[in-house]
């Protein structure tokens, strides 16, 4: 979540009680973050290191973009790699086999949301 929640607020309060009656409402919140599923879904194309995902999103920032690469590789749904012999070291990422199956229910998603 970009900004964290006052403890005792309405908001924090509704939102406390999303997630324990419906485990899906936690799901979403993890994957909805802007650029979160447009990063993971260009990573899974060939765009797997920062400076081209910078080209593909040149109205992301660095941070935003570093930050939902950390979350991606810290939720599993994509490997961070050097690459050797590189100078500077070059960085890639690829998606686990998470991600891939996190990208098929997105389509699958994305068609249903075509066709209603």
């Amino acid at each position: 979540m970009a900004t964290k929640l006052k403890n005792g607020t309405t908001n924090a309060c509704n939102i406390g009680v999303l997630y324990g009656s419906c485990e899906v409402n936690e799901i979403l919140r993890n994957i909805s973050p802007r650029w979160k599923m447009q990063v993971l879904h260009s990573i899974k194309h060939g765009i797997c290191q920062f400076s081209l995902l910078k080209e593909a999103f040149p109205s992301l920032s660095d941070q935003i973009l570093g930050k939902r690469l950390s979350e991606l590789v810290i939720d599993g749904l994509v490997d961070k790699a050097a690459v050797e012999g590189t100078v500077p070291q070059q960085i890639v990422y690829t998606t686990t086999k998470k991600g891939e199956e996190l990208l098929k229910v997105i389509d699958d998603l994305h068609q249903w949301g075509m066709r209603w």
